[in-house]
């Protein structure tokens, strides 16, 4: 398990939300000073398919979810404070059952 951050410092948030999937994935971008960014976000129940360019790290800060890579068969479950990353130029299925999940994610 890793502890993920509870307060940025020092950085830029992009103030127009990022909305996906008619509202039901919505986060906020958080740039820092060193040219990393990162958003943060809820995640509603249901299913949902990202594509990614670059790489990415999802960190579940709260809730649960299930996740499937593309290109695999396993579905993983993952609860606060567990992490999983997806490769570049590739995609995830997320899946909330109930409540929120809340998560960081890096682009790498």
């Amino acid at each position: 398990m890793s502890a993920h951050p509870v307060q940025f410092s020092g950085v830029n948030v992009v103030t127009k939300a990022n909305v996906y999937f008619d509202g039901k994935v919505v986060s906020h971008t958080v740039l820092f000073a060193n040219g990393a960014k990162k958003t943060l976000g809820l995640i509603y129940p249901g299913s949902f398919h990202f594509k990614t360019d670059a790489a990415e790290r999802m960190e579940i800060v709260a809730g649960n979810c299930l996740v499937t890579l593309d290109g695999q068969t396993d579905t993983e479950d993952y609860a606060g404070s567990q992490m999983f990353e997806v490769p570049a130029n590739s995609g995830f299925t997320i899946e909330v059952k109930r409540g929120l999940c809340e998560y960081i994610c890096t682009f790498l």
